[in-house]
């Protein structure tokens, strides 16, 4: 009984507020407030807006009177918000996202008799979907903490309300108050132009694929699919279109063979300029493949921070290189690095700040590696710690005598109770300097004592899961660039002969950005594709299909 009482009551209380309101507003009004407080519009593509309900309901208050429309018919600022919104392909967003198509059925409506309901479903339409590409642009569809990746984009996002009313319904001028909120990085313009051209590719490309030989095709053997070959490379830029007329239609050679080593070089390949299955499987993709990688590096690009208090330190994790750059945003330092193993040791995406460098580190072996690798190693040979230069170290610190390794200690090992690490020197696994920027996943760059020459393997993806990079001394050397006593001569000094395990701390804090793009656009306009290591790509792309509410 005092449940249906309650029933009864609610409905009591329901009616009287839509009664008030009928009484209060008009009823397009009317109407506009009811769908604002449902979160719901059937007219969209995606229905459900109940992630936004609230700022619509910002947006209206206190009249819910219609903002897009004056006298029946849409505002000039509304065709402009709406050409911007049928045009979203061209930022690598999707038109369908803000009712693309459907717009100009919306648009002859107004045009046609209609009713104070069509148009108010007409302006909550193109509230919300002004509102989602507002917030696209701005900070990205889905909340990259979603797909595990480490930045924070909250301090990015805009009051949409306020935008909405100042920068688009009483705007001068829409489509520069929406361009200005665009990443503003180079290369965010750079990959939005090279995914224009990349578009324009893919809808005169027949797509025909290359024929797969028998065997590798190297220079001077015939192949037939040279015809396409030379089309192919002609389209991408790596052949000349005023060399294509020089190529042997029969055989494999000059000009082709460097044609292709710059193809190759440009999708992570051994530039060996040898047509095998390799190469011809990435000479296949689709168009559309290359598209869609482009449209998802975009949408990581809207992750990053606006600005930095320091020239940030860059690593791109499929590209396996590294970027350091200075105060004007020019590239200051380049070198190729080794990143985590995919499956088993992945680098993280994630962003924090470089405080200090160590010279000869000691290497603390992760609890992990001492479990699964360092113990199985000391049960097959109980010298394994003396002669690998490693150490037993106690929970407060204290160094383990050494020599052959006892059952006990073992035991201690395995437990935990007792921790491994290796002494600084010319074989410790960081090498002679690590580079740290404190973070809860106890990853950095540091160097290595392997061969030099794993640094011109095509991929690289090699590590425990930290950082190795190619040129530490010269990473040191700019790291430490403010301190003029911290010389390249001083910094190598302090590797090979300078005190054990030497901090030097920063003068002030640098970025470091570990980022995951498998499409690079370098400054000179040449696109770089490079293999989806982690699977990245795919877990967004898949993300990105499930459409609207997208992961906030």
């Amino acid at each position: 009984m005092r449940a249906s009482c309650f029933v009864l009551l609610g409905a009591l209380v329901c009616a009287t507020t839509l009664a008030q309101c009928q009484k209060a507003f008009p009823p397009e009004q009317v109407t506009i407030r009811s769908i604002v407080a449902s979160g719901r519009l059937a007219d969209l593509r995606w229905p459900n807006f109940s992630d936004q309900r609230v700022s619509a309901d910002n947006f209206y208050k206190p009249s819910y009177q219609a903002a897009w429309i004056r006298k029946g018919a849409p505002t000039t600022q509304a065709l402009a918000v709406i050409d911007v919104l049928q045009h979203a392909d061209e930022e690598g967003l999707n038109a369908e996202d803000y009712d693309g198509p459907r717009w100009p059925d919306r648009i002859e409506t107004l045009q046609t008799e209609h009713s104070s309901g069509d148009e108010a479903r007409f302006d909550v339409a193109l509230t919300v979907c002004a509102m989602r590409y507002v917030s696209d642009l701005r900070v990205g569809r889905v909340n990259p903490k979603h797909v595990n990746f480490g930045f924070d984009v909250g301090s990015k996002k805009l009051n949409l309300p306020q935008f909405l009313r100042d920068k688009l319904v009483n705007g001068e001028d829409v489509k520069g108050a929406l361009a200005g909120i665009e990443p503003p990085f180079a290369g965010y313009k750079r990959t939005r132009a090279t995914l224009l051209h990349y578009m324009g590719l893919a809808r005169t490309d027949d797509g025909q694929p290359l024929p797969v030989p028998a065997k590798t095709v190297g220079a001077g053997d015939a192949y037939a699919g040279i015809p396409r070959l030379a089309h192919l490379l002609v389209m991408f830029g790596d052949l000349p279109a005023s060399a294509a007329g020089a190529v042997d239609e029969s055989v494999y050679k000059e000009p082709l063979v460097g044609a292709l080593q710059n193809f190759q070089l440009r999708h992570g390949l051994p530039h060996d300029g040898r047509l095998n299955q390799e190469t011809i499987d990435e000479l296949n993709k689709p168009l559309s493949f290359r598209v869609e990688q482009l449209r998802l590096t975009l949408e990581r690009w809207r992750w990053l921070p606006l600005t930095y208090a320091q020239p940030p330190i860059v690593v791109n994790l499929p590209e396996f290189f590294l970027r350091a750059y200075d105060a004007q945003r020019k590239l200051g330092l380049s070198m190729n690095v080794n990143v985590g193993a995919a499956y088993e040791h992945e680098t993280p995406v994630f962003e924090d700040r470089m405080s200090y460098i160590v010279f000869r580190p000691y290497w603390d072996v992760p609890p992990s590696i001492q479990r699964n690798e360092i113990v199985p190693d000391i049960e097959a040979d109980r010298d394994y710690i003396k002669d690998n230069n490693f150490e037993v170290v106690s929970a407060d610190g204290k160094v383990v005598p050494g020599g052959a390794i006892s059952d006990s200690v073992l035991q201690q090992i395995r437990s935990g109770r007792l921790r491994v690490r290796q002494k600084p020197g010319s074989s410790n696994a960081l090498g002679l300097v690590k580079f740290i920027f404190p973070n809860v996943f106890s990853v950095y760059l540091h160097d290595t004592p392997q061969e030099k020459e794993m640094f011109a393997e095509a991929r690289r993806d090699l590590s425990h899961g930290c950082i190795h990079v190619q040129e530490p001394d010269q990473l040191a050397a700019w790291v430490l660039r403010d301190k003029p006593e911290w010389t390249l001569e001083r910094v190598q000094q302090a590797m090979h002969n300078g005190p054990d395990n030497a901090r030097v701390n920063l003068t002030k804090p640098i970025p470091v950005l570990i980022l995951y793009g498998t499409a690079v656009v370098e400054d000179d306009g040449e696109v770089f594709f490079y293999h989806d290591i982690y699977g990245h790509d795919a877990t967004l792309e898949k993300a990105l299909a499930k459409g609207y509410p997208y992961p906030r």
